[in-house]
């Protein structure tokens, strides 16, 4: 006699559902705060506080990304503008955003950016296509992503 199973008989699965490829693209922003070079930091400064964001991309005339301006850089720009006794208005985002930008592939899966971002402390990555700024995908999106498929694949009352 074989074992009886607590859990009843076993039903063919026939409805498998396959599980959903999340791709950065699907979850980017693409709506972008964008900075040009030329301007002033404190226009940046300006403009972080009345769109409530940490950074933006600093695109050129054609697009192309040239670099990142954060909140830490402008700090830091405030910082020196008291110690050197230099007013605001004359720094520029050329001479305090990072340049050595990190992006990151629009088909890449977001797990995998989840992966990159607690790998590089970075809370926001660039998307480029063609050589042309197309998007950004920060922590936030990744999490929205992962939201989204709990409601889709996880069990929701055994996974809290």
């Amino acid at each position: 006699m074989g074992i009886k199973s607590f859990q009843g008989s076993r039903k063919q699965q026939q409805n498998v559902a396959q599980p959903i490829a999340l791709k950065v693209k699907d979850y980017m922003t693409t709506n972008l705060i964008t900075f040009k070079p030329e301007q002033s930091v404190q226009e940046v400064v300006e403009s972080l506080i009345k769109y409530k964001i940490s950074g933006g991309p600093v695109v050129n005339d054609r697009n192309e990304l040239v670099g990142i301006i954060s909140e830490g850089d402008c700090l830091k720009q405030l910082s020196d503008s008291r110690y050197y006794n230099m007013p605001l208005e004359h720094d520029n985002v050329e001479k305090r955003m990072a340049t050595n930008v990190e992006t990151i592939d629009g088909n890449m899966d977001v797990f995998d950016a989840a992966n990159k971002f607690l790998q590089s402390k970075i809370r926001r990555f660039p998307i480029i296509e063609n050589g042309k700024l197309v998007g950004q995908i920060s922590q936030k999106d990744i999490l929205k992503a992962a939201l989204q498929l709990k409601g889709q694949n996880w069990n929701s009352t055994t996974k809290g």
